[in-house]
């Protein structure tokens, strides 16, 4: 079964409110299944509804819509819909005496326009609003099948989970399990990542592979179907298995984890302990690092350190390196990135400089970052970037290279 939703109410055009439903309800119909190719938000305008109603039904099995149940006069789904498919609007007794017993409760008087939340297709399903006082419904037509939902998530979640899933699960011939993970990939681009996974992507049929790139990372999203949860688990950890083998030295994690995130856990395994040294990040990613819980067990500390001044009463920098080699340069990352070790006694140092822009600085553009990485284990490297962007995507961006190079930093002292 292929479904559509359908979110209605001119506020979601608008950008006064964030369409949720949608996410909710292609999540819980994944779980049984169902295919969601399309969302749709449409106003409440009766003709432009049925616009999406007709084109929805040339792609869909089943359409769902959110929102429109109300009492007012551009609450319309269900008027839309019962007319679309030649049902007569009748009351249901149980949901008008649910809605008379709430005035009642609240003692408040009950306008007439309440009465018309009461009303369903007759013949649907009735699905019954323990949150709220308009009550959700599903009927099949001709060639489809419609489900009405509350438009208010408070209202519309638990409807569907204690009533509309399960109606759903009634009418399915057969119940398959979708199930996907996402993989997290940094220090490559996306590009080159499809490059390496081309013939993967190519050949995709189930499961199937998709890439997205965003905020200076890319994602791989693995999606299996089948009728066996664990049948649907090994397809997905085979197609990994071959995906790592490829492109596994720039995977860091799973699904919503943080560059950020996984750098911590590691740290907390091995009990090795980080110090900082931030220029053109100005504390960024002590930020990111101190916002994880535990934190204190291992970052030691760091000095946000601007000026030339502060590099160098702070952090040690020598006059000469900065008078010689300018703080945008290798040796100035590398002794930041070494003293901050020292200084704060941890295993690891780490230091950003360079130019976020927007203009040059040292006769230097913008987008050229230096971050050094001092180690008691290794020799101190000083890795240089070039990039892209706006001066906040430039930090950012820094900070989980700065991520990457001690994540890998680890790995290579476990």
């Amino acid at each position: 079964m292929n479904a559509e939703i359908i979110a209605v109410g001119s506020e979601l055009l608008l950008g006064q409110i964030t369409n949720t439903n949608a996410q909710f309800l292609s999540q819980h119909l994944a779980e049984i299944g169902i295919n969601v190719y399309y969302h749709t938000v449409v106003g409440d305008n009766s003709s432009r509804l049925l616009d999406a109603v007709k084109q929805a039904e040339e792609r869909a099995d089943l359409l769902i819509f959110t929102g429109g149940l109300g009492p007012t006069k551009d609450d319309l789904t269900k008027e839309a819909i019962a007319a679309h498919i030649g049902r007569p609007l009748v009351y249901n007794d149980e949901a008008l005496k649910s809605i008379e017993n709430y005035f009642k409760r609240t003692k408040r008087p009950m306008t007439p326009n309440n009465k018309k939340q009461a009303l369903v297709m007759e013949g649907s399903l009735v699905l019954a609003n323990d949150h709220g006082m308009a009550p959700g419904m599903m009927i099949k037509g001709e060639k489809h099948f419609y489900m009405l939902l509350p438009g208010p998530p408070r209202e519309m979640q638990p409807m569907f989970i204690e009533y509309g899933k399960p109606a759903l699960l009634n009418v399915l011939e057969k119940v398959e399990k979708i199930e996907s993970r996402v993989l997290r990939f940094f220090g490559i681009g996306e590009s080159a990542l499809e490059t390496e996974v081309e013939d993967l992507l190519l050949a995709q049929q189930n499961p199937t592979i998709a890439p997205l790139a965003g905020d200076g990372e890319v994602t791989l999203r693995i999606t299996a179907k089948h009728e066996s949860e664990s049948a649907a688990l090994q397809m997905i950890q085979e197609t990994e298995e071959e995906i790592l083998r490829r492109v596994g030295e720039y995977f860091y994690g799973y699904n919503d984890t943080t560059i950020a995130r996984e750098l911590a856990e590691r740290l907390k395994e091995t009990s090795y302990t980080v110090a900082a040294a931030e220029s053109l990040t100005g504390g960024l990613f002590q930020s990111e690092i101190t916002a994880i819980p535990g934190a204190s067990s291992f970052f030691k500390g760091g000095i946000v350190c601007y000026s030339n001044e502060a590099k160098e009463a702070l952090v040690q920098v020598k006059k000469e390196t900065l008078t010689r080699h300018g703080a945008i340069s290798a040796e100035c990352a590398i002794e930041l990135a070494e003293n901050a070790r020292q200084l704060l006694k941890a295993d690891f140092g780490i230091s950003f400089t360079g130019v976020a822009g927007p203009g040059e600085a040292e006769g230097q553009p913008p987008g050229t970052v230096w971050i050094g990485l001092s180690s008691k284990y290794d020799q101190t490297k000083a890795f240089k970037l070039e990039l892209a962007g706006s001066r906040e995507g430039i930090r950012k961006r820094s900070v989980k290279y700065g991520c990457h190079y001690l994540l890998a930093a680890l790995a290579r002292n476990k």
